[in-house]
């Protein structure tokens, strides 16, 4: 592993520069907040009638049109959702300068072809491991948020010096920056959010849940078993490790997890990630999501719609009045 700290890093190749930053959800107005806090020129680019504008000025941000931000910029930033950077870069690219820099917190859109930057631009990564909440609240706090970082395409031979120096406005190297490249970055977090974290966790909790209803377990104690200690499993972990978890939890609950885990996670289990793996790896999951932005996102509208019907999710509701009162 190659980590870099704020010591090792110099700042000046953003010394007098200005960054756009597009976009202005979660880790837009985290990073265009930290960086401005950090005493570097910073621009929210937003289309006209964006509601995103109200609060972004509110925050203190100067605000401008799309355009006029990035023409104006010598970094620019594309924080929009993953699937239109491709159609937001080609509506941007007429305005951006020559041989300006153009950073990612994602691989995926570079990575998988959704856009070719142009041949005279910087192309570089900064992803921080974390929500933009956490980044921000972390950077207040003196402390930061590790992120991984890499280089696309050196047109200048500036791009690697102002990833590391991006990387530190935002607080990141405060905790470290690890060396990493576009792929495997947006394989290795597609990856996850498919099988395991986002998509195999609730998954787990919700075959938990319907197996103990079935067997004739009432819905309040199924929910509060499968699901309500999982903040206690994730706290843990974070503070310990998944050994060190082991080791503070009951004989009861660990000789649990040494009998069951394997036998809920088996081969097959294995196998089945390893397929959705190559999935993520081909392209196939990237050409999905690019067809649900271009018509109206049905796939994702429906799970929405299927996960708020859910027994557990009623549940839910009724347990956290309970915490209410």
């Amino acid at each position: 592993m190659e980590l870099t700290r704020d010591s090792e890093i110099d700042p000046t190749p953003l010394k007098g520069k200005r960054v756009a930053i597009l976009g202005y959800g979660n880790q837009g107005r985290a990073q265009s907040l930290n960086l401005k806090d950090s005493g570097v020129d910073v621009v929210v680019g937003l289309r006209g009638g964006s509601g995103s504008r109200i609060e972004a000025e509110a925050a203190g941000l100067e605000v401008d049109l799309l355009e006029n931000a990035t023409a104006s910029a010598d970094v620019v930033m594309l924080l929009s959702p993953d699937e239109i950077l491709g159609d937001l870069y080609a509506e941007i690219e007429p305005y951006l300068r020559q041989g300006a820099a153009l950073g990612f917190s994602h691989g995926l859109a570079v990575h998988f072809g959704l856009l070719k930057p142009r041949s005279d631009l910087d192309v570089y990564l900064v992803a921080p491991k974390g929500p933009g909440t956490a980044l921000r609240a972390l950077y207040q706090a003196g402390k930061g948020m590790v992120a991984l970082w890499a280089v696309a395409q050196e047109a200048t031979g500036s791009a690697k010096r102002i990833a590391l120096a991006y990387g530190q406005a935002i607080g990141c190297a405060r905790a470290g920056l690890i060396a990493s490249s576009f792929e495997e970055e947006a394989v290795a977090d597609l990856f996850n959010e498919n099988a395991v974290v986002w998509g195999g966790v609730p998954e787990l909790l919700r075959a938990g849940f319907e197996t103990l209803i079935e067997a004739g377990i009432s819905p309040e104690v199924a929910y509060m078993e499968c699901v309500g200690e999982l903040k206690l499993i994730a706290d843990l972990i974070d503070a310990r490790g998944i050994a060190g978890m082991r080791e503070v939890i009951s004989n009861t609950a660990e000789l649990g997890a040494v009998l069951g885990g394997p036998a809920v996670i088996d081969s097959a289990i294995r196998e089945k990630m390893a397929r959705v793996l190559d999935s993520v790896r081909s392209g196939t999951f990237a050409k999905t999501l690019r067809g649900e932005a271009e018509n109206g996102y049905p796939k994702l509208q429906a799970a929405r719609s299927a996960a708020r019907s859910l027994p557990m999710e009623q549940v839910y509701e009724r347990l956290k009045t309970l915490s209410e009162d």
